[in-house]
């Protein structure tokens, strides 16, 4: 087992989780990238498992074998309670052998049944629960594990002896987390071996968060959704030196009093008043088990990553004292204080001012704020059951409120980051952030819509259209597969129906788009993981979904007529009031072709899977339904009757018309009437620019990047946006709200735009035929205007990267750097047939049909481009060339009515529209125009 110095194992992972403890370990799959080798490939692998760091006591040994990198699974039967080491030996085809570091997993209780009791207390009392154990040993202990759920939410402690002082275990938020606790019920496990060794007294602290608060939309009185009465379950488990257990569950012998928190709840915020008397002790009382059953954890913990201090303290014009933190973050606050006592502190949280005052109402009834009664000594105080969507925090009762005193603390699900792209436009560089902002702000252990008011909700629908994005910047297996669990887990009670939210949290209706990322999101993880375990586990999830619709839709288009939420918060429905939530493309339209992509993905899935039955059942629903749509919606000629920009978008995605030319054409025409911008919703925008880039249009799509008003990205960032908006019109050019009703400055839907940048712009364009980026295609699309793009990309495969530079003489630089393991098919642009004759460059050893195909390594190459990339205007530039420039369309507006053009007129030049409509330019005219022009 030696080691080459040279190489490097690095993101070996159990589950695609990197060291998991307590988690459920239904199968065990392991994965690994390799980095810094002579060599190109594995060869083979070797994978080693023990029940000890020094590999004396071997569980299992694979042997050498091929292994999949992206995905070795291993039959191999663990046991509960028990931590296994394990390590992968790579062979490259260089005769190098790598090691990686030594990695472990932990297995909980797995099927053993609980010593410990569920345990509860008077829960009519409003201050918050402590449960305590005092815990005694008296012999060395080897190790010790706690495995412990608490409704609502649970926090855990421990004070050690001749200390007064507790110190929280672990450094997660929020557990045991958001899921339907009628359905399972999370626990999980802590190593607390160093505090027992030392003895001392084990407490948990709970709150009330979403089993226990008000949630969700069905009942917005309701104060406890899933229980009324605080419950704990507990079990502290002792390994001693001298070989004997033991186990410590909870029950009566526990001890109940009440911490200083009366008030918690996910939406409205805590309160704390620590003028409160002591409460003593009590015996714990045994509790009804809740309904859900309890089983190892799948949520990724939720922690603390970046802390930042406010970037200003705003005396607001109404008198108010506001902190900026200069940025939108979903997460808790430290505020350091001290108060006489009796002084009651209030903490409110807001995205936005309005006229220089603190705002919130957008929030509707999340009251989103922290009470706290200073009991007249300096305290930190910091929330423990609730958290925060928020830029701007109002504070009021502090007499010398300093920035130093508060500190804005970070929470989302510890994922992995993986992708970065960077342009050379600080505004698109902006909206890159905004969205990385966005994805963080609402990656908190279910895939929220928004962090902020008083919704917070898994919705299916926002869900789906950012998961090719999210799986670009971060590993997002893990998160997606217990969002997913959680999905199938409602879909059992529904009759397969894929509810709008996950969980639901009450009477929930479904949606195409919406419920279709029961498809959509297990097959796009496993696209960028190349992991089919996920289509095993959500395969039958799949089925129910298009059961489910094929049932509604019977023989008389049932699923037509339902409701469907279409292409929600389109621009396009005329004559409708400003916040009009509904598009203009017909929803029945959307409904019949998502059937179709549900019923393909689910065979395309069985074709994986070697489940070749399902695959020719549901080819033959997809097949069925793809024709339905042709004949419906399709002219004989194959012109769509759905004549939006959305309805355009699906024609050429799905390749539906005869005759796309034809749909192109249509779709130029929409845009250009609508002054190249987009109006489309959440249907249309998440695919606009991909499928425009896809059908030879990138310059269109570059337009709709780069357009900087209303409605656009970068609107919103010129606007001062630092997320992204739910709406494209959610603030005014004067900063104002537009509409209180439903309105978040945080939704990263629209943030899928950041999948076409690093697929197009950027160009490590995942492919289908190459889950796991095994093989990538490099296409990067140049822009003048972005000057230059760089990009990492650490797939599943290993570390892609892609840069170009654009230099003033008209030269494109593309520096490529392909992973070990890895392959790429790369497409220079503007590129002529003599590049690839500099035979010394071995990006071009392997040329077929303008494609070079290399293997690892770091590739190069300058060239001059085919064709000018500035594109420069004169009078004899045509009429669709100059009014694609926002800025000559401005200027050409004060001479002439360009919005009155005929399309016929967009393919002459502006001399000749001249020539027929106003009379010959004359050539003074002609010169001075002509210099006008080679400004832009």
């Amino acid at each position: 087992m030696g080691r080459d110095i040279k190489g490097k194992i690095y993101a070996a992972k159990i589950n695609h989780i990197t060291n998991p403890v307590g988690f459920y370990l239904k199968s065990l799959v392991f994965s690994w990238k390799v980095k810094g080798c002579r060599g190109q490939e594995q060869k083979h692998a070797r994978i080693v498992i023990s029940k000890n760091k020094t590999f004396t006591e071997i569980c299992h040994d694979t042997g050498e074998a091929k292994l999949d990198s992206l995905a070795a699974r291993v039959e191999f039967e663990v046991e509960p309670y028990t931590r296994y080491y394990w390590k992968v030996i790579v062979t490259t085809d260089a005769d190098e052998v790598i090691t990686s570091e030594t990695q472990y997993f932990e297995t909980a209780k797995m099927g053993e049944s609980w010593v410990g009791k569920w345990i509860t207390c008077d829960s009519k009392e409003e201050r918050h629960p402590i449960f305590s154990k005092e815990i005694c040993v008296e012999k060395k202990v080897e190790k010790a594990r706690l495995y412990i759920c608490g409704l609502g939410l649970h926090e855990v402690y421990f004070t050690l002896k001749q200390e007064e002082t507790p110190v929280k275990i672990g450094n997660e938020y929020l557990a045991p987390y958001c899921n339907n606790y009628d359905q399972w019920i999370q626990y999980q496990m802590y190593d607390i071996t160093e505090q027992i060794g030392k003895g001392g007294v084990l407490s948990v602290l709970l709150g009330n968060g979403w089993y226990k608060g008000r949630f969700g939309f069905s009942n917005p009185d309701q104060k406890a959704y899933y229980g009324d009465t605080w419950k704990l379950i507990a079990e502290v488990h002792i390994d001693y030196k001298d070989g004997t257990k033991e186990v410590i569950g909870s029950d009566e012998t526990w001890t109940v009093t009440r911490s200083n928190i009366f008030f918690s709840n996910i939406y409205d915020g805590e309160k704390r008043d620590d003028t409160l008397p002591p409460v003593p002790e009590s015996a714990a009382l045994i509790a009804e088990a809740p309904k859900g059953r309890i089983m190892e954890r799948l949520s990724l913990p939720v922690t603390a990553h970046e802390q930042m201090k406010p970037v200003e303290l705003i005396h607001t014009p109404a008198g108010e004292k506001v902190l900026d933190m200069g940025q939108e973050i979903t997460g808790i606050f430290r505020l350091r204080v001290n108060e006489p006592a009796g002084t009651t502190i209030r903490i409110q949280t807001g995205e936005i001012l309005q006229d220089g005052n603190f705002y919130n109402e957008n929030l509707r009834t999340a009251l989103s704020e922290y009470v706290y009664v200073s009991d007249g000594t300096e305290k930190v105080i910091v929330p423990h059951f609730t958290y925060y969507g928020y830029r701007y925090v109002k504070v009021s009762g502090v007499t010398d409120l300093s920035c130093e005193d508060f500190t804005a603390v970070v929470l989302h699900s510890d994922y992995e980051s993986i992708g970065t792209v960077e342009t050379g436009s600080k505004l698109v560089n902006k909206l890159i952030s905004n969205i990385e902002w966005g994805m963080k702000g609402n990656f908190l252990d279910v895939p929220t819509d928004c962090p902020q008011r008083d919704e917070r909700m898994g919705w299916t629908g926002d869900t789906q259209v950012f998961s090719a994005t999210a799986s670009y910047l971060a590993d997002t297996y893990a998160f997606y597969q217990k969002y997913l669990y959680d999905l199938y887990q409602e879909q059992l009670l529904a009759d397969g129906m894929v509810p709008e939210t996950v969980p639901t949290f009450g009477p929930a209706k479904c949606s195409c788009v919406w419920g279709d990322a029961a498809c959509i999101i297990p097959w796009n993880v496993y696209l960028f993981s190349g992991d089919k375990t996920i289509l095993e586990n959500q395969i039958e999830s799949m089925k129910a979904w298009v059961d489910y619709i094929r049932r509604i839709d019977g023989d008389c288009h049932g699923w037509r007529q339902v409701f469907h939420y279409g292409d929600w918060l389109a621009l396009d429905r005329a004559g409708t009031a400003a916040d009009c939530v509904y598009g203009a493309t017909d929803e029945a339209y959307i409904a019949d072709i998502y059937y179709a992509a549900s019923a393909q993905i689910v065979a395309k899935a069985a074709g994986v899977l070697g489940l070749e039955k399902t695959r020719l059942e549901y080819q033959k629903i997809a097949d069925h339904q793809w024709q339905v749509v042709k004949d419906e919606y399709f002219t004989a000629t194959g012109r769509c009757a759905v004549k939006t920009q959305t309805g355009l978008v699906l024609a050429l995605k799905y390749h539906l018309s005869k005759d796309e030319k034809l749909t192109k054409q249509m779709l130029k025409k929409l845009l250009r009437d609508n002054k190249n911008k987009l109006n489309t919703g959440f249907v249309g925008t998440p695919l606009l620019c991909n499928v425009l880039t896809d059908h030879g249009m990138t310059d269109a799509a570059y337009r709709l990047l780069l357009n900087e008003e209303y409605p656009g990205w970068l609107h919103e960032v010129r606007l001062g946006a630092t997320t992204v908006w739910e709406r494209w019109n959610s603030l005014d050019e004067n900063g104002h709200v537009s509409s209180t009703g439903m309105n978040s400055l945080n939704h990263y839907s629209y943030g899928a735009i950041l999948e076409w940048i690093f697929r197009h712009a950027a160009g490590i364009d995942l492919m289908e035929q190459s889950p796991g980026g095994r093989v990538m295609r490099i296409s990067p699309k140049v822009n003048n205007e972005l000057k230059y793009v760089k990009a990492v990309y650490d797939s599943a495969s290993g570390c892609y990267q892609c840069s170009w530079v654009i230099s003033e003489d008209n030269k494109i630089t593309i520096s490529i750097t392909v992973p070990f393991g890895g392959k790429a098919e790369v497409i220079l642009p503007y590129a002529s047939e003599s590049i690839y004759e500099d035979t010394g460059n071995p990006l071009f050893e392997t040329v077929e049909n303008g494609i070079c195909y290399v293997n690892s390594g770091e590739y190069e190459v300058a060239y001059e481009a085919s064709e000018p990339l500035k594109k420069r205007y004169s009078i004899d530039s045509t009429m669709e060339e100059l009014l694609n420039n926002p800025h000559i369309r401005t200027f050409l507006s004060k001479m002439m009515e360009v919005d009155m053009i005929p399309d016929a007129a967009y393919g002459l030049s502006l001399r000749n529209v001249a020539k027929t409509f106003a009379g010959e330019i004359k050539n003074d005219e002609a010169q001075m125009l002509n210099m006008a022009l080679a400004q832009f």
